[in-house]
């Protein structure tokens, strides 16, 4: 009996000295290949990078990147339930959209989806960061400004902390592009994380 009884006492001390990675709350982010790392070398992407910045200024949280290359707003509002029950994320980061716009498609289906996924996300009991973008003017003056408009008008009615534009301050700087002139160079990705820390740092717990 004593045998046993130690066994489940060391079991008990080996459990609380575990790390505490499972208890991590999570930060989740769905995107597209702007956040994915298309390519990029590994471990260069702003979603790396900001797992990096949350360890240097003490915040305890675990980020997963749930983007895809080519992702759209209803894949991922198709894929959000069930990342939402495997992670249990505190917080959700959206951002998509881009190709929804780049390929023409209609901005309100664009912006319901994005509501939809905001409003699953707080159910789950996690905080939303919706992050903005724009597109080249393909489609004519109407449809762009209109795609840029919905982001505000969805971050109004869902009341969601809004980055307006993922790549503002170098989209027009072509040396901070990869050769395809589409997805960020790894110069580009602080900034692309500089732009998103000062709305995402208030959703977060205080740091240790």
């Amino acid at each position: 009996m004593s045998g046993a009884f130690t066994r489940i006492a060391w079991l008990v001390l080996a459990l609380l000295a575990a790390p505490a990675w499972g208890r991590q709350p999570v930060i989740l982010v769905m995107g597209d290949s702007l956040s994915s790392g298309y390519g990029l070398p590994q471990g260069t992407g702003w979603v790396d990078l900001l797992q990096r910045k949350l360890a240097a200024e003490k915040f305890d949280y675990r980020v997963v990147n749930a983007s895809i290359s080519g992702e759209t707003t209803l894949g991922g509002r198709n894929r959000l339930g069930p990342a939402l029950h495997e992670h249990k994320p505190g917080i959700v980061l959206l951002a998509l959209g881009s190709n929804d716009g780049l390929r023409g498609q209609s901005i309100d289906s664009m912006q319901a989806n994005l509501s939809a996924m905001a409003r699953d996300s707080r159910r789950a009991g996690a905080r939303v960061l919706l992050i903005g973008m724009r597109i080249p003017p393909n489609y004519g003056p109407q449809y762009t400004q209109k795609f840029h408009a919905a982001f505000a008008q969805v971050a109004r009615r869902e009341k969601l902390p809004l980055v307006p534009f993922l790549l503002e301050g170098f989209a027009d700087e072509r040396d901070m592009f990869q050769a395809d002139g589409i997805h960020p160079a790894p110069a580009a990705q602080s900034k692309m994380l500089d732009n998103i820390w000062p709305q995402l740092k208030p959703l977060l717990a205080p740091a240790r």
